[in-house]
């Protein structure tokens, strides 16, 4: 359970400390145990392996832990305590399991713990004035990027000749890096934005917008060429801490977007550079590279611009490390500036964008939907074809006249040396006639009752002269006979 701060929610930096301090702690409390177990049973190798197992578990938990700590302690802006943690972490994975005194090792930890930012009353307290810090910075996790970092990225991507490239962005804002990217290059480009106002200035700029969550989207898969994702940095966690950071989140859901051979512009602080979100892009992306912005935007948001090429997916586990340590050395990151020119390009295939549509309801986007429905095209089609002359290709018989006359076909004005207007109409009509059945001494025996059904047209026609109307039978439909005794 996450400690009561007095806040609703709680600073995800200071979470990830407080949980990565526990398993330091406990680390101290278990190493040497663990040793002296291991040492005990060092003449039944089956036991003995099980004791190694264990305390080589304990020590993969105290790595992934020190790595915890330095990445928060980054985001806090504590780079002296962080470059401390990183150092430990290196002693830690250097120190050989066998080494008969782990004294010196449990020492080092405990004044490393001591050195965390944790108020000394309560161990898994963070100090107040810390939290007050970082609440305070927290602005919705909507940082956009600068234009001319969003230059930089361009000029290092070549798009193909003759194919118009589809461009996404799960978290367009108002649209301008996507458009800036688009810019004098065979686009059509798509965003999806939660706030509504921002959308409504992204259409000015994009070809699509969709409204509302990205989550709640939906969206082809492998359409895009190219996806621009600068998720919000939503540095906070709700009550219960089952929040995941954002940054992840709209990672794992939306690399699917891209083709295979589509290229990935993920944009996040460069202490989000963790393990899990380095496994997710090392399992489905090739020729990865992380740049860091200029100085004074690096200095304000932290930003790094990681950049792949989609593959299918595999197991990436052995280029995690490497990718993950990056993160701890932001100082040692390489600039923006440095990304040559033409360093990804798009794939050749052209793909249609089936399937876009936002969270919500939009005007805007039903227009589109409707001039690409061809129900509606359909629809229109018949009503065109309704309203065009239309001629016989041989003279209508007398009978065939009556009939389209009848069936409405020629209501209206008629042209011609005595104009008038006709309207034709059809009703049924219904005849009863009897005929008497009378045996050979000439007596009533039974009577027949005849009903004849028949259509009846009748033409109305107004003349300068008045009205007029004319009727006529057409063809008896049905006769039906009916016997009476």
């Amino acid at each position: 359970m996450l400690p009561d701060y007095n806040y609703k929610q709680t600073h995800y930096a200071v979470v990830k400390l407080e949980e990565a301090a526990t398993i330091v702690k406990q680390a101290i409390n278990e190493l040497a145990s663990l040793k002296k177990k291991l040492d005990k049973l060092k003449n039944n190798k089956p036991k003995a392996q099980e004791a190694y197992a264990d305390l080589q578990q304990q020590f993969d938990k105290l790595k992934k832990a020190l790595d915890s700590t330095t990445l928060a302690l980054l985001e806090m802006e504590l780079p002296d305590i962080a470059d401390c943690s990183a150092k430990l972490n290196h002693t830690v994975k250097d120190f050989s399991l066998m080494t008969p005194d782990y004294g010196k090792l449990c020492a080092a930890l405990s004044d490393y713990l001591a050195k965390l930012p944790l108020s000394e009353s309560k161990a898994k307290t963070t100090n107040a004035a810390i939290i007050g810090r970082l609440m305070a910075s927290v602005k919705m996790g909507y940082y956009p990027t600068e234009t001319e970092h969003i230059r930089l990225i361009t000029r290092s991507i070549e798009f193909p000749d003759g194919v118009t490239a589809n461009l996404l962005d799960p978290c367009c804002g108002c649209g301008i890096a996507l458009q800036t990217i688009a810019l004098e290059h065979e686009c059509n480009t798509y965003g999806v934005e939660l706030d509504r106002h921002r959308a409504e200035e992204a259409i000015t700029r994009l070809n699509r917008v969709g409204f509302g969550s990205y989550f709640h989207s939906r969206i082809s898969q492998e359409a895009f060429h190219l996806m621009l994702l600068n998720p919000p940095y939503l540095s906070v966690m709700t009550e219960g801490g089952n929040n995941a950071r954002s940054e992840k989140r709209f990672l794992i859901d939306s690399y699917s977007h891209l083709m295979y051979g589509g290229v990935i512009i993920y944009i996040i602080p460069y202490y989000r550079l963790t393990a899990d979100i380095c496994r997710v892009l090392c399992d489905n992306f090739d020729d990865i590279s992380v740049w860091k912005f200029m100085d004074g935007e690096f200095q304000k948001y932290k930003q790094i611009a990681v950049m792949g090429v989609r593959c299918k997916r595999r197991d990436g586990s052995k280029m995690v490390q490497a990718l993950a340590s990056l993160g701890l050395k932001p100082d040692k990151l390489r600039m923006l500036s440095e990304l040559t020119e033409g360093r990804y390009r798009l794939p050749e295939t052209a793909v249609k964008v089936n399937l876009f549509k936002g969270a919500q309801f939009n005007a805007y986007e039903m227009a589109e939907q409707l001039k690409r429905s061809t129900s509606f095209s359909k629809l229109f089609e018949k009503s065109k074809l309704d309203s065009r002359y239309k001629r016989p290709l041989l003279p209508l018989s007398i009978g065939q006249v009556g009939l389209i006359g009848g069936s409405g076909l020629i209501n209206g004005l008629v042209e011609c040396d005595t104009p008038h207007i006709i309207k034709g109409r059809i009703i049924k009509e219904k005849i009863v006639s009897k005929e008497e059945n009378l045996n050979s001494k000439g007596e009533l025996k039974s009577t027949t009752v005849f009903e004849t059904h028949s259509n009846k047209m009748i033409f109305n026609l107004l003349t300068p002269q008045g009205f007029i109307s004319l009727s006529d039978y057409g063809n008896k439909d049905t006769e039906d006979e009916i016997s009476a005794a």
